[in-house]
């Protein structure tokens, strides 16, 4: 079954003259197991095509299907429900909150998702993976942007989502970093059975994918 299809996905930006053709009748499906890329330049549009894969936002036409459920149907609050069970979101804001300890984000994810996330042993050992389980005990502002971002998608695992959509999850990391985020992924994906989606302009990620897609000037065309 597809996890995620996106059909016929229009997104306008601004108003009359102004107005901005973003995401030009784009089809999409992802399925379990894989690992996409999604490529492109600075404001191709990728950002957006994540948001509303993950239904953070509206498209102005066309269907969204998650999981098998038209997340358009659903109200504000059903959608909040949805994702905090179903989706993990990796963004490039990192979205750390600065007065917790690393140890802590993990800790408030326990009071808002109560069940279902990774066991502690589970947890230490990505933690591990990711060469961040000496920064336990550390704040945001004593991070570096590199150990922000392995924070931010370890957290974003944590409540062992279905889908993870992740917004240049690599940005910030150096080629043996991104080698170890790249394995993490694809294993994430193939032997937890999950569907990843990266946009992103890093071709370093390349070789973990299982599909490759380029958007340019608002069209998605599958590559690999």
């Amino acid at each position: 079954m597809e996890t995620i299809k996106l059909t016929n996905i229009n997104k306008f930006f601004g108003e009359d003259i102004a107005r901005v053709h973003v995401l030009r009748d784009l089809n999409f499906t992802a399925n379990p197991g894989e690992l996409i890329l999604i490529l492109g330049p600075s404001g191709s549009g990728k950002s957006t095509f994540l948001t509303i894969a993950g239904g953070l936002q509206t498209p102005s036409s066309g269907s969204v299907m998650i999981n098998n459920q038209e997340i358009m149907n659903l109200s504000q609050k059903q959608k909040d429900k949805f994702r905090l069970n179903e989706i993990g979101f990796v963004l490039q804001a990192y979205n750390l909150v600065p007065y917790l300890t690393v140890k802590e984000q993990f800790q408030l994810v326990d009071r808002v998702k109560k069940t279902g996330n990774l066991s502690e042993e589970k947890l230490n050992e990505m933690l591990q993976t990711l060469e961040i389980s000496n920064l336990k005990d550390k704040y945001p502002d004593q991070l570096s942007g590199g150990q922000k971002q392995r924070v931010a998608i370890a957290r974003a695992l944590y409540t062992n989502p279905s889908i993870v959509l992740a917004d240049e999850p690599t940005a910030a990391l150096d080629s043996a970093r991104v080698k170890e985020v790249g394995n993490l992924l694809s294993n994430l994906s193939h032997q937890q059975n999950k569907t990843i989606i990266v946009v992103t302009h890093d071709i370093r990620l390349e070789e973990f994918a299982d599909h490759i897609y380029h958007l340019d000037d608002g069209f998605l065309k599958k590559t690999k």
